[in-house]
């Protein structure tokens, strides 16, 4: 049976959802283990701000200035937010791995099925989008 649009669109949420716990889970492995700092680094680095950004709807029509908007933002989101988490942690003496990521795992699940950040270079895309193609160039472009 294929699957309708709605299906195929809920699968990225999730995924984004669900990102922060396998981070979790890998710090119960041994110290120094590639497989136990590798998923932190890449979820505190880009878990949270993909979960406020993505996913975009019709991220399939959206521009490559959009996309590249998005790849860009992910990561300095993602570390600003980390860093609030972490000073937020240590103002209030609780501050552990464990309470960190489990609190930036929880931020993702409650942010990623929201609604998307709205971007500027996706609302200009899709504003230029809607605008009939004649052939006539918009006054004072130049073009």
């Amino acid at each position: 049976m294929p699957r309708t649009e709605a299906q195929t669109q809920r699968w990225p949420g999730a995924a984004l959802a669900l990102c922060g716990w396998p981070a979790l889970a890998a710090t119960a492995l041994p110290d120094g283990w590639p497989l136990r700092w590798i998923p932190v680094l890449l979820f505190v680095t880009f878990g949270p701000g993909c979960a406020l950004l993505l996913p975009l709807p019709r991220a399939r029509q959206l521009g490559p200035a959009a996309r590249i908007e998005v790849v860009a933002l992910a990561a300095p989101l993602s570390l600003s937010l980390a860093t609030l988490a972490a000073t937020a942690l240590f103002l209030v003496e609780g501050f552990s791995v464990t309470v960190f990521l489990a609190s930036l795992a929880a931020f993702c699940t409650v942010a990623a099925p929201l609604p998307a950040v709205p971007l500027p270079a996706a609302t200009r895309g899709a504003a230029e989008r809607a605008k009939p193609a004649s052939g006539k160039h918009a006054p004072g472009t130049g073009l």
